[in-house]
């Protein structure tokens, strides 16, 4: 099972290295797994965590190793607990796999004290799959900590415990989606985990050895030591293979002191040593207008101008110049018919230079491919002596930038057979050409928090159109109250909250996994931060000043904007390519692909009685070669004609049906036609039309 690997973030590259399967060689199908393989058993508990996992087919099939767990020699999956004696916690830690746990009693982290006393004469522990009440001395084991059952993922969602279990997945997985941004910042809700995550990403760089630091600019960073200079060098804008950015930048100046292991420069969704998947913005619990209905977000202008959700994502082109049968192509500045304007960004080789800004339909590589000779006139045979070679007849085959992308030129990289370099025998030259995008948050563009709270964002309001706290301040984002009863995730509102109190008083909350703070603890420090003790407050409309008739839960959620991003998948087609046999359009938004009307889609037109559209689109609209043609004139004309002919498909059929040893027959006005007989008898018929008209 060799995967590629999944680089959208730091957390999504850890978790994609410690994933569990039970497809493959000896292992399940898909097919023949039912639920009870699918299911949570009890022997996960603290080896295999019991949240994430895929939606869809391979559910409970993919799962993800808990945060302590190891693989021992056998292939075994263990998980640490402490030894408990005479009803005495020790700080011996013991390993055990799931059939040696089956024989002691197991109690959870939460039955004992700050000392390591057990709080209560009876303790419920875990014995062999059931959930038993024994006294303290009967304990043998203790758990290593509350969040021992979950994975990394899962343990990054603070107030867990709130939500439940199917957003609690949602979250997990979508944490995985989030793009790094330009600007990351770490959440005031924390869990605690976000260091370590960063830490074990290996995407930041931390110092291998104590020293001071006497040099650093974007590229590198050097740390004197008493052993010598450490000289550590940053990684500028690489592609990931999600097309993410992975970009380094330095923590430390010149002069600071540094530790063993402290982290010197950031990386891809890291910000100060901790992993940043996305921002805190302000939010606010709402209807508004209809515009955050079925989970659509409403945002401000403000996370556009200000680029506070703005992503880089890098493109990679490629173009080959091959040995042909008709000749050689040629990577070139010299393209026939193209404008001086076009060939402005490309050096003597025909390659766009550095730094050059493009969009679609700029020519990135140049390149001429020879056409197939055909007999040349005494004139032209005059042209070639007198001009040489440059007057053979040569096609632009230039790589040019796709639709919906531009950017900026960050790199290029020639490989040719004369270097040397690894090609394939028909291969002259390869080139290779890196697009920077910047994207900022847009309609359309999915987001997320961290309890499976997802919406994509439905339209972005001017700043003073947003409903404003009694201070001015105006919210960054307004989501739909009705998101959060009927999908019991509570968490959200509890973060929210809990993160307005954190921000105004400057300070970041630690909140562990099934050991968060109680409503009363939130309510104590909305009051010490002078804040409403419910953490409603009253709203007024941006675009009147009048006060909305209830209070508003306002506070602050970190917010992702997640790798399903609108401008990545809006695709149009006038026209375009069409399959070879069938004369189809081809489909998929990379091939230019048109909208395919499939069977159900028909049923629809037919339920109406949309005689003429559903014509249309059987026809003119798909495999119908000269209606096609003739609509496409009409429409350039302004006429509003519809002309049908016999559609490709039917003349396919009457092949295959010919291929079966099966003749069709078609007959016209007692008269029998072969399929040519039919196409000639249409032509015959337009020219009537024609002439008639």
């Amino acid at each position: 099972l060799s995967q590629y690997l999944d680089q959208t973030n730091p957390l999504a590259e850890l978790t994609h290295k410690r994933r569990l399967s039970a497809l493959g060689p000896g292992g399940l199908s898909r097919v023949q797994a039912k639920e009870e393989v699918r299911d949570v058993h009890y022997t996960h508990y603290g080896r295999i965590c019991p949240i994430e996992t895929p939606e869809g087919q391979n559910i409970g099939l993919i799962t993800s190793m808990a945060i302590y767990t190891r693989v021992n020699e056998l292939g075994f999956l263990e998980t640490p607990y402490r030894r408990v004696r005479g009803g005495k916690i020790t700080q011996e830690v013991v390993y055990l796999d799931a059939r040696e746990e089956d024989n002691y009693h197991i109690a959870s982290a939460d039955v004992v004290d700050k000392e390591g006393n057990f709080i209560r004469p009876e303790v419920i522990v875990r014995y062999r799959g059931d959930i038993t009440v024994v006294p303290p001395e009967e304990v043998d084991y203790i758990d290593v900590s509350p969040k021992q059952m979950v994975s990394i993922t899962t343990s990054l969602i603070p107030f867990l415990e709130h939500d439940d279990a199917n957003r609690a997945l949602m979250g997990s997985n979508m944490q995985r989606q989030a793009v790094p941004l330009e600007n990351p910042e770490v959440p005031f809700v924390q869990t605690g985990m976000e260091e370590k995550v960063a830490e074990d990403s290996m995407r930041g760089i931390r110092a291998r050895r104590e020293g001071e630091v006497i040099y650093v600019d974007a590229n590198q960073i050097k740390i004197k030591t008493p052993e010598g200079i450490d000289k550590y060098f940053l990684t500028k804008f690489k592609r990931s293979n999600q097309r993410t950015c992975i970009n380094q930048r330095p923590l430390v100046v010149k002069g600071d002191k540094v530790k063993e292991g402290e982290f010197i420069s950031d990386g891809p969704a890291i910000h100060k040593g901790k992993l940043a998947l996305g921002r805190n913005v302000l939010v606010a619990f709402m209807p508004w207008e209809g515009y955050n209905f079925e989970d659509a977000i409403l945002i401000s202008e403000k996370l556009v101008k200000e680029d506070v959700f703005t992503s880089v994502h890098i493109e990679e082109f490629q173009v080959e110049a091959k040995q042909l049968r008709s000749g050689t192509e040629e990577i070139t500045a010299d393209i026939p018919n193209v404008d001086e304007s076009s060939l402005r960004n490309l050096n003597e080789e025909g390659i766009i230079r550095i730094g050059a800004e493009v969009k679609s339909g700029d020519i990135l590589v140049g390149k001429v491919t020879p056409q197939v000779e055909i007999k040349l006139t005494p004139e032209e045979r005059l042209l070639r002596s007198i001009f040489g070679e440059k007057a053979q007849r040569v096609k632009d085959n230039s790589l040019r930038v796709p639709h919906g992308i531009e950017g900026k030129v960050i790199k290029t990289k020639v490989f040719s057979q004369e270097k040397g370099d690894n090609l394939p025998p028909d291969v002259r030259k390869r080139v290779k050409v890196w697009v920077a995008i910047r994207r900022k948050i847009g309609i359309g563009d999915k987001m997320a928090g961290r309890h499976g709270n997802k919406g994509v964002v439905s339209t972005i309001l001017p700043e003073e159109d947003m409903p404003y706290l009694p201070d001015g301040t105006p919210v960054e984002i307004v989501l739909n109250p009705l998101g959060v009863p009927s999908r019991m995730n509570i968490g959200q509102v509890l973060e929210t909250h809990l993160g307005w109190a954190a921000k105004t008083l400057g300070v970041d909350v630690i909140c562990p996994v099934f050991e968060g703070p109680k409503e009363e603890k939130i309510r104590k420090l909305l009051k010490r931060a002078s804040l409403p003790e419910l953490g409603k407050i009253t709203l007024y409309d941006g675009r009147t000043g009048e006060p909305f008739d209830q209070p508003v839960a306002v506070g602050y959620m970190y917010m992702m904007k997640l790798i399903h991003l609108a401008e990545e998948k809006i695709h149009a087609r006038s026209t375009g390519p069409y399959a070879l046999i069938t004369q189809q359009p081809l489909g998929g938004r990379s091939r230019q692909g048109g909208q395919r009307f499939g069977e159900m889609e028909v049923w629809a037109l037919e339920g109406y009685g949309a005689a003429y559209t559903l014509q249309e689109m059987l026809t003119g609209k798909s495999d119908d070669l000269r209606g096609r043609t003739n609509l496409h004139e009409w429409i350039i004309k302004g006429e509003n004609l519809l002309d049908t002919h016999t559609p490709e498909s039917f003349k396919v059929l009457a092949k295959e049906f010919q291929a079966l040893g099966l003749s069709l027959e078609f007959w016209k006005n007692g008269k029998k036609l072969s399929i040519k007989d039919i196409e000639q008898e249409e032509t015959i018929e337009d020219k009537k039309n024609v002439e008639d008209e």
